[in-house]
């Protein structure tokens, strides 16, 4: 079974019929492994500024 992703009046062009020979799967497996890799850091950096700025307000009165 073929998919078809076709859009408007793209169907009845007269151009000429264009044939991908190549195609790379995992384009869009790496993407979103990119962008769960970047949330992930972006959450760690946080917890850790987050971390720090607590020490920062209470680590005096807890030294003290």
């Amino acid at each position: 079974m073929s998919q078809h992703n076709i859009i408007g009046s793209e169907a009845f062009t007269r151009g000429p019929m264009i044939l991908i020979r190549k195609y790379r799967a995992g384009g869009a497996r790496r993407r979103r492994a990119r962008t769960a890799t970047a949330f992930v850091a972006g959450a760690v950096a946080m917890l850790v500024a987050g971390l720090v700025g607590a020490a920062a307000v209470f680590g005096p009165s807890l030294a003290g």
